[in-house]
């Protein structure tokens, strides 16, 4: 690891006072600080956003607000979170371990894009606004590619906006050494059509249209159950081959949606 200077800000404001080109935000450092210990990233500066004042969960008019700086295990244990989105509830206390699920942030996991991170299926499946020190961004808009968003240099994630849906879950296949999702399915049900978002499988998270389609006219496992994924836009590694991940995420997906209807 190359040296770098350290902040801690007080504020927001202040933080994105800091930011350059070469300074990175550092929120739970699940993601940057192994990358920074392998130098396959070299920032001179990190800008730690833990007393930033970005963390907390909030019901806003339809939906509820999480703040960036919000850990995995806050919003796993969140008795608002619990009652009103269940499935984001029980995604966060699947992450990891204790230690990693108490340091993790929302916004950390989000903003990096890691193609094995579980809050991206999330955000993308439940169709959230990612709320930064700029601008708003829908969740469509945001994912981009592995480890590539739409952020901006400096540009910093405050808070995620969740639409309430009339029924959702989310389902995974965990890699038993890590806890990263091979292949995680998050469904979620609206009164105007249903979203299906895939993290895990492929090189960056993603929706089906297909599977979409068929669980708005019929909402049960049976309506996407002959649906396939297509194996050449599939992750291949020494975890799962590609073929593998296209399979589970029908069997995720399929499961996801069983339980929603439970």
């Amino acid at each position: 690891m190359k040296p770098f200077q350290y902040f801690r800000p007080a504020s927001a404001p202040e933080a994105t006072g800091l930011a350059s080109e070469d300074v990175r935000y550092l929120a739970g450092g699940m993601t940057l600080l192994p990358t920074m210990k392998q130098n396959l990233a070299a920032p001179t500066g990190l800008v730690d956003l833990a007393a930033a004042g970005l963390s907390g969960v909030r019901a806003i008019d339809g939906g509820l607000e999480i703040g960036a700086m919000t850990t995995h295990a806050t919003v796993a244990t969140s008795a608002l979170v619990r009652e009103v989105l269940p499935a984001l509830a029980k995604l966060a206390g699947g992450i990891g371990d204790p230690a990693v699920r108490n340091r993790g942030t929302i916004g950390g996991s989000v903003a990096n894009d890691d193609p094995s991170a579980d809050y991206p299926a999330g955000v993308l499946g439940l169709g959230a606004t990612i709320v930064t020190d700029r601008r708003t961004i829908a969740a469509d808009d945001f994912f981009l590619g592995m480890f590539t968003t739409a952020l901006e240099p400096g540009e910093l994630i405050t808070a995620f906006r969740f639409p309430l849906p009339v029924a959702a879950a989310y389902a995974k296949f965990r890699s038993p050494a890590s806890r990263y999702a091979l292949a995680g399915v998050f469904v979620a049900k609206f009164a105007d059509g249903v979203r299906v978002a895939v993290t895990g499988a492929a090189p960056s998270v993603f929706r089906v249209p297909a599977m979409e389609a068929a669980l708005a006219a019929d909402f049960s496992p049976e309506a996407i159950a002959a649906i396939a994924i297509d194996p050449a836009e599939m992750l291949s590694d020494m975890h799962a081959e590609a073929a593998y991940r296209a399979h589970l995420v029908g069997v995720m997906a399929r499961r996801a949606v069983a339980e929603a209807t439970a």
